[in-house]
């Protein structure tokens, strides 16, 4: 996960940033919404990678894990969580195993789109406008969530949705950071070491508001790696929800092994 230094987090399961300086009363002009019991939730799962560093022969997305598609496992978790009005399944637009891969009962078609971008925070942007299409607005929320975190589990949404559903900026699951943390000197030599006191690697899913977030990524464009670097940059300070070691995101060959490990334990 991206690592993101947010220093001052109240002790507990979920930590939430001080008011951001030079920006009062933002959060409050965010917050002039709709209530939130009035609110929808989506999932939106941006699947239009390659997934080159999984070493796996095709799409890592669609690459078996314990019997089935890594992805399968991802959307079976969504699905799992009751106030989800839907989960959109964003693909690039030459995606030609979607639907031969994913069973009927894993994805609703009608939530398959084919929109995908070269980017993740384009296939984000694009399924955030396929959301409009189906009916979501701005007041409406999205947990965005990686495809490659598929040890989701059902109660990790719940706990992020309870911890955000009344936040006027929304959040993500993080865990404070544990290493010891060194940056190179590009010559594969120790540099300097990082202190990780106020540290935390982002997960996902991240929670925000529709209309926030699409405007966020409109502004910070495809250089961001995560919604709430977005968020970051319209000034706003998202909230940190604890998230947990086995929310994973399988990146390299050998994640795929202590995936089928841990899913065994289950």
């Amino acid at each position: 996960g991206r690592v993101k230094r947010l220093p001052g987090a109240i002790e507990g399961s979920c930590m939430q940033q001080g008011p951001a300086q030079g920006r009062k009363g933002a959060d409050s002009r965010i917050h002039a919404m709709t209530s939130p019991a009035a609110a929808r939730l989506y999932a939106l799962v941006p699947c239009g990678g390659v997934g080159e560093r999984a070493g796996t022969t095709g799409p890592k997305q669609y690459a078996p894990l314990a019997g089935r598609s890594l992805v399968s496992h991802t959307l079976a978790a969504l699905r799992a969580v009751p106030r989800l009005t839907a989960t959109l399944l964003v693909v690039s637009p030459h995606d030609a195993q979607a639907e031969a891969l994913l069973p009927a009962d894993a994805l609703d078609r009608r939530w398959l789109a084919r929109v995908g971008g070269a980017t993740r925070a384009a296939t984000v942007a694009a399924g955030l406008e396929a959301l409009r299409e189906r009916g979501a607005v701005d007041d409406d929320w999205v947990l965005v969530h990686d495809a490659a975190r598929a040890l989701l589990q059902p109660a990790w949404v719940d706990r992020l949705i309870d911890a955000c559903e009344a936040d006027p900026v929304g959040g993500l699951l993080a865990l404070p950071v544990s290493d010891t943390l060194k940056r190179d000197d590009g010559e594969g030599r120790v540099r300097e070491t990082v202190p990780r006191q106020g540290l935390w690697a982002a997960q996902t899913p991240q929670m925000f508001r529709l209309g926030l977030l699409q405007r966020a990524l409109m502004q910070a464009g495809d250089r961001v790696t995560d919604e709430a670097s977005a968020i970051e940059a319209l000034g706003l300070r998202p909230r940190l929800v604890l998230g947990d070691a086995d929310n994973l995101k399988i990146t390299w060959p050998a994640d795929f092994g202590l995936a089928e490990r841990l899913l065994a334990t289950r």
